[in-house]
């Protein structure tokens, strides 16, 4: 066939693919549009906000919600360590926690592949509940106000386990077999072969794994009573309610601001928002590449 003539019957940009691309492109600015709504309030006053409601563009451009919320910026770098700390700890640990847990129930010559399968599908439908644990964490290992009772309690997910099992299910055992015949033992079957291989499932476990860890606050409000040892989502909270509370009526009533006073809580909360979430929109991109391919390929059946 006659290239011009192929060019000529598959034009390189129809109406379909127009209309296809503009839908994307609508739903793409429905999803940014929060975003930047949220951006410029920030900037917004506490007037202007009350007054106009959110806008993407401030009319008064102002920084006090900032100025607020990075008033103790000590407070907040720690905040921040600590949170950084947790997370980066918390999903290393947790991925190897995980990745070695799920092999094992994978491998079909395993002994107690079937009861250790049971034993974390069963912790998805039944589990201990907040009293038992913090019993556990407090009383038991002694952790409050320890840097561990932050990591431990979300090491090892039954829904994290069963997403790995699904993708190593579907490396060949020839693969594995052809390693023990050259000679390789099990540690290094697990880390030179099987680990590289699952870089996608790896990388979205990684992606699962720190979400988890950055935004939680409520392992901060059970075991922690130290402030240098408060992650970022909760010190948030403690601000979001400081601010809320001189807002108040008993706030002038005990001389704690003067009458007439606003404090800007309405725009502090987006600028936490920002503060909070900034970091983890800057690391999805590193896990994108591989973050579809690692949601899907383990549930293709050979």
């Amino acid at each position: 066939m006659n290239p011009q003539r192929a060019i000529r019957l598959k034009p390189a940009f129809t109406t379909g693919k127009f209309v296809i691309h503009l839908l994307f492109i609508l739903l793409c600015a429905v999803c940014v549009f929060p975003f930047l709504v949220i951006i410029g309030t920030s900037f917004q006053t506490e007037n202007d906000i009350i007054k106009f409601g959110y806008s993407m563009i401030p009319k008064n451009f102002t920084l006090d919600a900032y100025k607020v919320i990075l008033h103790e910026p000590k407070v907040l770098l720690n905040s921040y360590l600590v949170t950084i700390g947790t997370t980066v700890a918390g999903s290393l640990i947790g991925m190897w926690v995980t990745t070695t847990y799920a092999y094992a129930i994978s491998r079909k010559d395993y002994s107690y592949r079937s009861f250790l399968a049971f034993f974390i599908f069963f912790t998805m439908l039944f589990h201990g509940g907040m009293v038992p644990s913090y019993i556990l964490m407090v009383k038991w290992l002694g952790l409050r106000n320890n840097i561990l009772a932050l990591i431990l309690p979300y090491l090892i997910s039954g829904w994290f386990v069963l997403l790995m099992k699904g993708f190593l299910q579907t490396i060949p055992d020839a693969i594995i077999e052809s390693a023990k015949m050259d000679g390789a033992g099990e540690l290094r079957i697990f880390t030179q072969i099987v680990l590289q291989i699952s870089k996608p499932a790896l990388a979205t476990l990684a992606l699962f794994f720190a979400l988890q860890y950055w935004n939680d606050w409520w392992l901060t409000l059970l075991y922690m009573d130290q402030d240098h040892l408060m992650k970022l989502q909760y010190l948030l909270i403690r601000v979001l309610k400081n601010m809320e509370y001189l807002n108040s009526s008993e706030a002038i009533q005990y001389g704690l601001v003067k009458p007439g006073m606003q404090v800007p809580s309405l725009s502090a909360r987006m600028a936490m928002c920002i503060l909070a979430a900034g970091p983890m929109l800057l690391v999805f991109p590193l896990f994108q590449k591989y973050f579809v391919q690692g949601l899907t390929v383990g549930s293709v059946k050979g």
